[in-house]
């Protein structure tokens, strides 16, 4: 064949080859070579790619012919980029990435990002990258995405050191030549429960006792550097208080006054937390539970001592209605109207539990008959005669 026809399409750029070099690009059009050796070969590129990948790409990019027609974007070590089109982001570009794309490509550019120092991304930027899930490149981590809530702050490191603390927010950094991690605390109130210790007193009474408190961090910078759990920690801390307090105690001084556990424990520990970046309040005893046993042996002491109480207070009011009646009969004694007013009420509840009365020899009768006060009168004999 001497002459070869080709038609190139809108979406495609041709490689004419001759004898397996390269000659040109075809733009789109129609085209005729003579080719009386049969030496001319191509290739179709469809520019619709964003990206042109090809075999032999580094060489192509020697060729005047190709080079023209393309854009190359070479990233340093120390950057980042970001392939944009039609103003939205379309590719994350790690460091030393090479981009090569179509020059009549329309509406696309790349943003290039330094990496020297770490700084925030703009929360615009942030928000496009995770719509459009452009957090990773090549299967890498590109960006570092961190939400702080209300009432919390983080500890951000960069390649295991403390690089800043973070305030409640939003945030975002490049994640390549760094390891990044965020260590999150809240700053809320906490509670700690210590259940279910088993303790022996001082008299060596086994008892369970449960435990509360409530906490909150301060420093969080402080806490960091000494303690991975702080709520673990604390927990062992309270335990060793509680269980030294209750063991120099006995039994009785625990019931007796429970405060004085409860003030101990935070005694003990307040000072320690203070020292680690924490407040500690309110901690309390919740419990204390004995067992069966001594359940029933402190059943049966409560209920002597409340029967002895009883008795005690029978004895006293016994003792005041006695006096009470003696000093009664001293008034009587000495004051006769007094004591005809007493007959008479004495008279009155007789009277009230009969239901027919007669009266004989008048009232004085019945006084005399009914209600005697006093010794009886002694009937006097008759001497006898003879």
């Amino acid at each position: 064949m001497l002459i070869k026809k080709m038609q190139v399409a809108d979406e495609e750029r041709v490689l004419l080859y001759r004898q397996r070099q390269l000659q040109q690009v075809l733009q789109p059009g129609s085209y005729r070579f003579y080719d009386l050796r049969n030496e001319l070969t191509s290739e179709v590129l469809n520019i619709n790619s964003i990206e042109i990948k090809h075999d032999n790409l580094d060489v192509l990019l020697t060729k005047p012919a190709f080079r023209e027609l393309v854009d190359v974007h070479q990233l340093a070590a120390d950057e980042a980029g970001l392939l944009w089109l039609d103003n939205q982001p379309h590719l994350l570009l790690e460091p030393l990435r090479r981009l090569v794309t179509w020059k009549s490509t329309p509406h696309l550019r790349v943003e290039i990002f330094p990496l020297q120092q770490l700084l925030p991304l703009s929360n615009n930027l942030l928000s496009a990258l995770m719509r459009r899930n452009l957090l990773r490149a090549n299967g890498h981590t590109g960006v570092f995405q961190l939400t702080v809530a209300e009432q919390s702050v983080a500890l951000l490191y960069e390649n295991g050191t403390l690089l800043q603390t973070l305030q409640p927010g939003r945030y975002g950094y490049w994640a390549f030549n760094r390891e990044l991690s965020a260590q999150v605390y809240d700053l809320k109130w906490q509670a700690l429960d210590v259940s279910g210790q088993e303790i022996l007193t001082k008299d060596r009474v086994s008892l369970r006792i449960n435990l509360t408190a409530a906490y909150r961090i301060t420093d969080p910078v402080l806490l960091a550097e000494q303690v991975k759990t702080p709520a673990d920690h604390l927990y062992r801390r309270l335990q060793l208080a509680l269980r030294e307090t209750v063991g120099t105690r006995t039994l009785d001084a625990l019931l007796a006054d429970k405060d004085a556990i409860t003030k101990a424990v935070d005694k003990a520990v307040r000072g320690y937390a203070e020292s680690l970046g924490l407040q500690l309040e309110q901690v309390g005893i919740k419990d204390i539970i004995l067992p069966g046993e001594m359940k029933d042996i402190l059943n049966q002491v409560v209920q002597a001592e409340k029967a002895a109480e009883a008795n005690l207070i029978k004895r006293r009011e016994e003792t005041a209605a006695t006096r009470s009646l003696h000093n009664t009969a001293k008034m009587l004694e000495n004051n006769p109207v007094l004591l005809r007013l007493k007959e008479l009420e004495a008279l009155e509840r007789v009277a009230e539990r009969i239901n027919h009365l007669n009266v004989y020899g008048g009232l004085d009768q019945v006084m005399n008959g009914l209600v005697t006060l006093g010794p009886s009168p002694v009937t006097p004999t008759r001497p006898n005669k003879g």
